[in-house]
């Protein structure tokens, strides 16, 4: 046997053993038709496995999202001589919102011809409103009781999610649809310009959504609900806007490290909302804007303010100030994890959402469904959840094959 001859047959014994190697295990389910394989340029990129450890949690925050069954609240008010905008109830969307929601209120606020402006609450909406009306030219003072990093979205997974729990199906007005693609499409827009920027506010991640399980994983108990969960027909629009997303791609066998019968892959806005925050403070600073701290409990403390025309934008903070019964609280709780340079992707995975975020690895279990944390005001973070999180996370990496790298 000459030297080629033996080149090319150890050349296909190394190819047959690969593609053995490569074989998933015989899955539960039954398997589905195998997707094409991927294009030379489209590579999965190394996913390096997040080091799961419960004593790598340095952090648990508790975020009461503001739920209306209606969506979110954009009409106007007379109280006490003063016009007041609101801009609140946008569930699991005030940041992916904000912008367009905003961009509303705003122009409902300048309406009478007044250019000084105050904002109510220093949130997502709160400040994209104050910044929004000071660039259509009006003085804005921002009066709140926090600030971030103690507001509560500051304590939001991060993700684009712009229809994640933003009304009922059943509730929503019949115009509702048009209005969520105008605030999507127009956050969507802004959200553009805010990339590259030092500190990365915002940025895109590749996702994961695992499905199938090969082999058994590992059983991580998780509690019983007490009483039956509720049935929720939140609303779907997110197909009104697949022109501007990436849309799911299922990833063929031995082209991902995951243990499981289905991976599908697609890339997604996120917000580093630590530094994302401080960005929009600076920007609403440099334009010459003051926050004064300040707690209203009523809406007639509102007359103690200069201003005539007023946007209120105190999510939550809603249901006391203004009585509004129509907000439902809905808790979510974040593990965070140390963050990892390395680590640069999002997944979904048996009600496990996961985030490598620049200020720590976002850890978020949904135990219940979309039912978890439904009508729940509870804020004091449960650790015995987030540990719960973290063990099911490491069993998933237990079972992975180690990452690949790319020359």
């Amino acid at each position: 046997m000459n030297r080629r001859t033996f080149l090319q047959q150890a050349a296909s014994s190394a190819a047959a053993l690969s593609l053995t190697a490569c074989t998933p295990r015989k899955p539960i389910l039954a398997a589905a038709p195998q997707a094409p394989p991927l294009p030379p340029y489209d590579p999965v990129p190394p996913i390096y496995p997040i080091r799961a450890h419960e004593d790598r949690l340095f952090r648990i925050t508790v975020c009461l999202r503001p739920f209306r069954p209606q969506g979110p609240r954009l009409d106007t008010e007379q109280v006490a001589g003063k016009l007041v905008v609101h801009n609140y109830g946008h569930g699991g969307s005030g940041w992916s919102l904000s912008w367009g929601s905003s961009t509303i209120a705003v122009q409902k606020a300048l309406s009478n011809g007044d250019r000084d402006i105050a904002v109510i609450g220093c949130g997502a909406l709160g400040l994209t409103s104050a910044i929004l009306a000071q660039r259509a030219g009006a003085r804005v003072t921002i009066y709140a009781k926090q600030r971030p990093p103690e507001v509560r979205s500051a304590r939001a997974t991060g993700s684009w999610t712009p229809d994640s729990r933003i009304a009922f199906t059943k509730d929503a007005p019949p115009t509702f649809a048009a209005q969520w693609e105008q605030m999507a499409r127009a956050s969507w827009s802004m959200y553009q310009s805010y990339l590259g920027l030092p500190g990365n506010p915002i940025e895109y991640s590749d996702r994961y959504v695992l499905s199938g399980d090969l082999g058994a994983p590992i059983p991580i108990p998780t509690p019983q609900p007490t009483s039956p969960r509720p049935e929720l027909g939140f609303a779907r629009y997110e197909h009104l806007i697949a022109d501007i997303t990436p849309h799911l791609e299922e990833l063929p066998p031995c082209s991902h490290p995951f243990p499981v019968q289905h991976c599908h892959r697609t890339t997604s806005l996120q917000f580093n909302v630590a530094d994302y925050s401080r960005q929009l403070l600076n920007d609403f600073y440099i334009a010459g804007g003051k926050i004064e701290t300040v707690e209203f409990h009523t809406p007639s403390d509102l007359i103690t303010l200069p201003q005539k025309a007023i946007i209120h934008c105190t999510g939550y903070g809603a249901k006391a100030l203004f009585n509004d019964a129509s907000i439902v609280p809905v808790r979510g709780q974040i593990g965070w994890l140390i963050p990892q340079p390395e680590v640069n992707y999002g997944f979904y995975y048996q009600q496990l959402n996961i985030l490598a975020r620049r200020d720590g690895i976002v850890v978020q279990s949904s135990e219940q469904g979309e039912a978890s944390g439904w009508n729940d005001d509870n804020e004091t973070p449960d650790r015995a959840e987030s540990e719960r999180a973290v063990r099911r996370l490491a069993a998933l990496y237990a079972r992975m094959k180690p990452p690949v790298t790319h020359a």
